[in-house]
């Protein structure tokens, strides 16, 4: 998932309290981005079994059916930005919008599996975007005073978009008597995972028309009065706002606006600063935790429990992932992105380690109740360690960690790789688990342990320094 960091302003405006609710509500609209980020990238877990008997496919073209919507979203993300400044950042929402709900309805209704490959390319374009526009738009309409609690709304967001899609996926499961191929109201049970999506895409797209545009987008086609109406609405009345105008057209001014070209330089190609960021990106998709969110209901039921219960286990997951970021949002700024990192790579690596001797103890379709257990303990500690670490710090120190003259192409580059590194492990994971499941969690886990030295020698803590420090 990508997002863009917009310099924090200092400068205490906070808002009158009749604001804080209309800036809120303003905030959360944008963030239903976020959630149908979540939710698209999520839901895909009910129907994975489903797909494959009914498409009598295997493990690899499988994976290449889940993985293929992680190409709509590299697109997007790359093409949103430009998209916004073109034509305004609710435009681009409603795009998205509609998007997601285009691709909810043709994955629901696909007659054959080169269809729903097409379809969820659709949707990941529209998280792509969704993923780009949602903390852009919010960094430029938040008060600086709120803007990084603000901000935090994306990535809660995002984590309750995959808890509601695994609890409708179990409740629709319920429904079909825990079939996936079930009926229910004249569909199999796995269309309809796919297609209740509709409802949240059209509340998204209902929303963006509820909500002002951006006063920096606004200043920057030449409509000040309107940028000024926006401002009157969510800043604080003591400031002026022909002051507030200034100070944004000003900053605009001086924006270097910087490319890829920038980022060259050294003996490997990219700048270093640039490399760790790639690092960073790549790790944080390596450790596996993609396979806890596109496939841990088939995992749960190669090992021998039964549809229903993996999909509870599933949800069960997903909360355990919003615990953990909220545990992130609180402690980020109080102990550092560095001690965060380190904590959460040591979890992880011991939770990962676990995972890989319980499977390594599978008999057919079946693990012993001593392993089955350890697995099923270890897999939400795992979870619980990512998201309070690697699944918020990283984009803390990406936002942060890049001088100003480069920040916005470094952050492009950093985020390219995060997806292309998601691809590779949700791609491979079906293959690799028919292999070998416990030697694939001994990869991930191998991964979990090389970043501890990585951000040991590499990277710098951010916490308490200016963005200029950076520099």
């Amino acid at each position: 998932m990508t997002r863009t960091a917009t310099p924090p302003d200092t400068t205490d405006h906070t808002p009158a309290p009749e604001h804080l609710g209309h800036v809120i509500f303003i905030t959360a609209a944008a963030a239903m981005g976020g959630f149908l980020f979540g939710y698209d990238s999520s839901v895909i877990n009910g129907a994975v079994e489903a797909i494959r008997d009914k498409y009598h496919i295997g493990s690899g073209e499988l994976a290449q059916v889940i993985a293929i919507a992680l190409i709509g979203c590299a697109i997007g993300a790359a093409v949103a930005g430009r998209i916004a400044d073109r034509i305004g950042r609710i435009r681009c929402m409603q795009i998205a919008a509609v998007m997601f709900t285009i691709s909810a309805v043709g994955s629901a209704l696909p007659f054959a599996l080169w269809e729903l490959a097409f379809w969820r390319i659709i949707g990941g374009f529209a998280i792509g975007m969704a993923s780009v526009i949602g903390p852009a738009y919010i960094a430029e309409v938040s008060p600086p005073a709120y803007r990084g609690r603000l901000a935090s709304f994306q990535q809660a967001a995002i984590v309750l978009g995959i808890a509601v899609s695994q609890l409708v996926n179990y409740a629709i499961l319920q429904g079909a008597n825990g079939d996936q191929r079930g009926k229910i109201i004249g569909l199999e049970a796995w269309q309809v995972m796919l297609g209740v999506m509709v409802i949240p895409a059209v509340i998204y797209g209902l929303l963006s028309f509820a909500i002002p545009e951006s006063p920096r987008f606004l200043i920057a086609v030449g409509r000040k009065q309107e940028a000024r109406g926006v401002l009157a609405d969510v800043e604080d009345k003591s400031i002026g706002l022909d002051a507030r105008l200034a100070e944004i057209e000003t900053a605009m001014k001086r924006e270097h606006k910087s490319s890829f070209r920038d980022l060259l330089g050294g003996r490997f190609g990219f700048l270093p600063i640039v490399w760790i960021g790639i690092g960073l990106s790549a790790f944080q998709q390596l450790v596996g935790i993609n396979v806890a969110f596109y496939y841990s209901s088939t995992l749960w039921q190669s090992v021998g429990i039964d549809p229903s219960s993996s999909f509870f286990y599933s949800f069960t997951t997903s909360i355990v992932n919003i615990i953990g970021t909220v545990i992130a949002i609180i402690f980020v700024d109080r102990i550092g992105r560095r001690p965060l990192a380190l904590i959460g790579s040591s979890g992880m690596a011991v939770a990962l380690a676990l995972e890989a001797w319980a499977f390594s103890a599978k008999n057919g379709a079946t693990l012993p109740n001593a392993q089955g257990t350890v697995a099923l303990i270890a897999a939400h500690v795992f979870v619980l360690f990512f998201a309070l670490s690697w699944g918020v710090v990283v984009w803390v120190f990406l936002g942060e960690m890049f001088p100003n003259k480069i920040r916005a192409a470094a952050l492009g580059v950093a985020a390219s790789a995060q997806w292309i590194a998601n691809w590779a492990i949700t791609a491979s994971f079906p293959s690799l688990a028919d292999w070998n499941l416990s030697a694939t969690y001994v990869i991930y886990t191998c991964f979990a342990l090389l970043s501890i030295p990585f951000v040991l020698k590499f990277v710098q803590e951010t916490k308490g320094k200016t963005l200029e420090e950076m520099g």
